[in-house]
């Protein structure tokens, strides 16, 4: 494959600079359901692509995945604005997909991996568009105490950033086990290395917004029924998981 295709399909297998298109057009595109679509879409486009033309990389290629992670890693760290948060992330672990290619997977396990990594991203999003219709926006440290004003919404947005952020037993940690085991040494580190700061930033946000004393006026939690759906949708998360142990582990 020719390099001009690959500097295209970085657009949405997004690489810095091209990442900036995705983020410019996710922050501007707020609406919950778009966010979606485009969380869903945008690396399913790259992939298809990336076809099966790829079965290496050149070494600059993959030092500019992982530094295109890195870098937005690091962004997870200073960034309030939780919409924009789960932007930088998604960016952050589309970039790992480029290791991925290197190592000769095939295009299936790209979709599936995809998807793996993106539906809790989406899940994230609309948790969050819960908050900012009670709050009027998402900000980290605006206010606090979510755990004790909207419990309900609380444990959603937990455990979505949990799945999100690849912790153990969703689908997303098996993905990155598989990414690591296929990866050299080198590459290896790396990768641990994001996926540290994706750890250190989620723990930051959910600091930011569950954990101490309530602030600002009590707010409606959301029902049960939408809590046992957004349920629901995790357990089958983490049935997906367990059931990738198998070709995992």
């Amino acid at each position: 494959m020719d390099t001009m295709k690959l500097l295209l399909i970085a657009v949405f297998l997004p690489l810095f600079p091209q990442s900036v298109i995705f983020n410019m057009l996710f922050e501007k595109m707020s609406q919950p359901i778009i966010r979606v679509v485009m969380l869903g879409g945008w690396p399913l486009i790259g992939i298809y692509l990336l076809g099966d033309d790829v079965k290496s990389l050149p070494v600059w290629f993959m030092v500019w995945a992982l530094g295109t992670s890195a870098l937005y890693g690091f962004r997870l760290l200073a960034m309030r604005d939780m919409g924009i948060w789960v932007g930088f992330l998604a960016t952050s672990i589309w970039a790992l997909l480029w290791v991925s290619v290197g190592s000769g997977v095939d295009t299936e396990w790209l979709y599936h991996a995809a998807l793996g990594f993106s539906i809790p991203l989406a899940l994230m999003v609309v948790s969050i568009r819960h908050i900012e219709t009670r709050f009027g926006a998402a900000y980290m440290d605006l206010y606090g105490g979510l755990a004790v004003t909207t419990p309900r919404l609380s444990g959603v947005l937990v455990f979505s950033v949990l799945a999100a952020t690849a912790s153990p037993v969703f689908p997303a940690f098996f993905i990155m086990l598989h990414t690591i085991m296929s990866s050299t040494a080198g590459t290896m580190i790396a990768i641990l290395g994001v996926w540290l700061l994706w750890t250190w930033g989620s723990a930051r946000l959910l600091q930011g917004i569950i954990v101490g004393p309530a602030v600002g006026e009590k707010v409606q939690d959301i029902g049960k029924g939408l809590t046992w759906l957004y349920a629901l949708l995790l357990v089958a998360l983490v049935l997906i998981g367990i059931y990738l142990t198998g070709g995992q582990l």
